[in-house]
């Protein structure tokens, strides 16, 4: 029996021939669904932006991460705020700074605190360099004596002009060599220099950097804040407030470049909120593309504005109806689920495409519309159903995976497939019953491509040979597949907090790519810590008792020393008369004029310093007290500081502070262990190596680098599960449809063929499989069994040559259109969108060439009688 006098089909006409009949009628219940729809939509759906929802808490890593957090709820969700200074007392100044203002917004901030910073490691972090370098501190303190003798008693300009002139008398008299002194000379200068030039800005000397024997590292200039934010998971940018608070207060306490202070914000939040803004800046400019072109492209397929008009029309209700689902289904879109929209569309227009160019097909000779409309469903409208529930299957197989994200995006679009069929068999004949449709001069199809028919006809084997050739050739390529779920790899690298985290990645002690254990105690901790310590792949182990310094008895021995050195000049009284104007000034001449006799070169430190203290002679007041507080704003905490490093006593565990103790031991007495990796933080497969071999000695572990590389492999699970279930149903779903077995084969051998070129052509050209990416693998199945479905059931149904049918051209604009959607990511400045839209580019190319080439060749000629086919 044909497979138009098939029940189904006549049950299809009847339906379209009803609401066309009853068109008003049609059209005003899906106004009233729609505004339904909308009421429901701004009602009861949300975004929930939360990056941890994504995939099933119920996993064991996951049991093992929430552990983790439910220990130390202090460390989640952390804002880490990275300042630089131009000398280690600005850094140390803007962080405590920061901190109290954070610590100040408790409506912003749950914690703000410094791990490297505090009266602990102000008086013990001496005691965490190594012996040599605890010498070598010493070594520089005893030589700068005399300067701290000075200052110690007269902390004031005219103070430090005295200990200059001292040095100078030394140097005269050679008891001392101009090396030793040239360096401070110079920075003195350089201060001097720059404090004159500018009058708004103090541009201090650093005197612990003056009190080394070499310059200061990066280390040394860089300090940490880590905030707990209050992140609203409704907004797209969940913690926008806390890092637009964090920017203003740096700006209102001139921590900023101008005044040698950088501020710069990173970490998940951070990273996060950039994305979300990234992505939301080239939706817009995608969007608009988009619609511009689909409208061009409906346009052109159509050549009827009334027609596209109904299609978008259909296509915008369906959109509501969807978006009302997922309203009353999963309540909140998350960052993957709100790409139904983007799904929908693309995938929906192409009902509306075939409907419509099916009617354009059969309006050349039907004698109105309706009878048009009706011959149009007769002829489509089984394809379009079998054509849903297949793209619906392959959505609905990602429902039971672990991925959640993906899997209430399955729910959602495979639902909207359904709703697009109905409105496009019931809601599009209305429309098109109302609306003035022209009558076709002519049958709608390509008969240009009369051609190219008969010799994909008359070469079959040569072409199914070439299929065979290439999808081999793609099946060795597919090995090497790279998959790459690294989130950092998918923002833009020219972001705040994208460029500071890969700075901070090269740095083995600042890698954010860390694992956590958690252990049942400190002891535990404590036995844990040599094993992984021996492994190849870990670098360094931190736990609390790390912050119990080692060799302490040598290190003591040598403070002890120095203290015996130092102690009674940094105990000096302090002068209690200020100096006048008058008396600086001529002191500054006096020591510049000494500067010149020692120094005649003209580009030594001595003589820049001497021109920059006549400079000084000659200033006004206001000038004076300016570079003089340059000169000695950090002196009393430097002498403060060097007081307390005398002062050290041996640390215990018992000597920790509470708010370290409780970053490493939780109230119930679990201990957290942090371990840091050995070589390239962000090299992938040295971080898979590092997990495994951790996750080994450890098998609960968690942190950082466990989450990506346990996500990874959770998302390439559920990938491959949902495509062999999403397989096997529309496979079943064909088969049942179909009843034949060969019937089934020819509509999926065009898409697995279309999937391994798209897979291969990823490899060649170096595009990995991403978080972002992998969402178009679905779109594949989607869109490639629809056209596969439509072209089996033309020849099923005896419709010869279909390049030249109107189903080519409905086709060929239907990917143009989902192209034009889904290609215009691909202009994106986010990196994970851009590359998106390149494999859903790819993707779609090859599905047109599976579907027009090796289609056509695999079906054959059709049977001499229509009812062939169908006994």
């Amino acid at each position: 029996m044909p497979a138009s006098d098939l029940s189904p089909t006549r049950a299809l006409v009847r339906l379209g021939a009803f609401c066309q009949r009853h068109a008003l009628w049609v059209i005003g219940a899906a106004l009233v669904l729609s505004v339904c729809a909308v009421l429901v939509v701004m009602r009861h759906l949300s975004i929930n932006t939360d990056t941890g929802t994504l995939i099933d808490p119920n996993l064991p890593w996951q049991q093992d991460n929430a552990a983790l957090d439910a220990a130390f709820p202090q460390n989640r969700g952390l804002l880490a705020i990275v300042i630089d200074g131009q000398t280690p007392e600005l850094a140390d100044s803007a962080a405590s700074q920061l901190t109290a203002a954070l610590i100040a917004e408790p409506s912003l901030f749950t914690t703000a605190r410094r791990p490297d910073g505090g009266p602990f490691f102000d008086q013990n972090g001496i005691l965490f360099l190594s012996t040599k370098e605890v010498q070598q501190t010493a070594d520089d303190v005893i030589a700068a004596q005399p300067l701290l003798g000075g200052l110690a008693a007269d902390p004031t300009l005219r103070g430090l002009l005295g200990v200059i002139d001292l040095v100078l008398q030394g140097i005269q008299n050679g008891q001392a060599q101009r090396s030793q002194s040239q360096e401070a000379f110079g920075r003195m200068a350089a201060t001097i220099d720059a404090n004159l030039a500018s009058a708004h800005v103090v541009q201090p000397l650093s005197w612990q950097s003056l009190l080394s024997s070499g310059p200061p590292s990066p280390r040394a200039l860089r300090r940490f804040v880590l905030a707990q934010p209050v992140q609203d998971y409704g907004a797209l940018q969940p913690g926008k407030k806390a890092t637009d608070f964090v920017r203003a207060t740096a700006e209102k306490l001139h921590l900023t470049p101008d005044y040698g202070v950088t501020v710069r914000q990173t970490g998940n939040i951070a990273i996060n909120d950039d994305q979300f803004a990234s992505v939301s800046e080239g939706i817009g400019v995608s969007t608009t593309l988009a619609v511009v072109l689909v409208l061009g492209l409906l346009l052109l397929a159509l050549r009827s504005v009334t027609m596209t008009a109904a299609i978008m029309i259909t296509l915008f209700v369906g959109l509501l109806m969807t978006a009302a689902f997922a309203a009353l289904t999963v309540g909140a879109l998350n960052l993957i689920s709100v790409a139904f929209a983007v799904l929908f569309v693309g995938i929906a227009v192409d009902f509306g495409v075939q409907l419509c160019v099916a009617f354009r097909a059969e309006r050349s000779h039907a004698p109105d519309a309706r009878a048009a409309t009706s011959a149009a469903i007769r002829r489509i409208g089984g394809a379009l159903v079998l054509a849903s529930l297949a793209a619906a299957s392959g959505f609905f197989a990602f429902l039971p995976t672990a991925y959640r994200g993906v899997s209430e995006l399955g729910l959602i679009a495979g639902f909207g497939m359904l709703i697009a069929v109905a409105l496009n068999l019931t809601l599009l004949p209305a429309l098109l019953a109302l609306l003035p449709v022209r009558a076709e001069r002519r049958e709608v199809g390509w008969t240009t491509l009369a051609p190219v028919d008969r010799f994909l006809l008359a070469h079959r084997r040569l072409v199914m040979a070439g299929g065979v050739v290439v999808a081999l050739g793609a099946l060795a390529l597919l090995p090497r597949l790279s998959f790459d779920f690294n989130p950092l790899n998918l923002v833009d690298p020219r972001t705040e907090s994208a460029s500071t985290m890969l700075e901070l990645m090269h740095d083995p002690l600042t890698t954010p790519n860390t694992i956590d254990v958690l252990t049942p105690s400190v002891e535990a901790a404590a036995a844990l810590t040599p094993q992984l310590e021996k492994l190849p792949e870990v670098a360094n182990v931190l736990s609390l008792n790390s912050f119990v310094p080692a060799d302490q008895p040598e290190k003591l021995a040598i403070l002890s020393d120095l203290a015996l050195l130092i102690g009674p000049t940094l105990d000096t009284p302090a002068a209690t008369t200020p100096p006048t104007d008058d008396a600086l000034r001529a002191a500054a001449a006096k020591t510049a004029a000494t500067l010149r006799q020692i120094a005649p070169e003209p580009d030594s430190p001595e003589r820049r310093l001497a021109d920059g203290l006549d400079r000084l002679s000659k200033a006004d007041a206001a000038t004076l007290a300016r570079v003089g507080e340059a000169l000695l704003v950090h002196l009393p905490l430097t002498l403060d500081r060097l007081r307390l490093i005398l002062s050290v006593q041996p640390v215990a565990l018992a000597d920790l502070p509470k708010d370290l103790k409780e970053s490493w031991v939780a109230p119930d007495g679990q201990a957290r262990l942090s371990v840091f990796p050995k070589g390239n933080a962000a090299d992938n497969a040295v971080m898979e190596r590092f997990v495994d071999a951790v996750l080994a000695v450890a098998p609960h572990a968690t942190g950082t680098a466990v989450t990506i590389q346990q996500s990874s492999r959770t998302i390439v699970g559920a990938f491959i599960t949902a495509g062999i279930l999403a397989t096997a149903m529309i496979a079943l779903l064909l088969a049942v449809t179909l009843r034949r077995l060969r019937d089934v084969l020819l509509a999926l051998v065009p898409l697995m063929l279309a999937g391994l070129l798209t897979l291969a052509t990823t490899v060649v050209i170096g595009l990995p499989i991403n978080f972002a990416n992998i969402i178009a693998l679905p779109l594949l199945l989607g869109i490639g069994v629809a056209f596969d479905i439509y072209f089996v059931m033309n020849w099923r149904a005896g419709r010869g040559n279909p390049l030249q049918s109107s189903t080519t051209r409905a086709v060929v604009f239907s990917a143009l259109t989902t192209a034009s959607a889904f290609g215009s990511l691909w202009l994106s400045p986010h990196p994970g969108t851009a590359g998106m839209g390149e494999l859903l580019s790819i993707e779609l190319g090859y599905t047109l060439l599976a579907v027009l080439v090796f289609m056509p060749a695999l079906l054959g000629p059709v049977a001499t009688t229509r009812g062939s086919r169908e006994s």
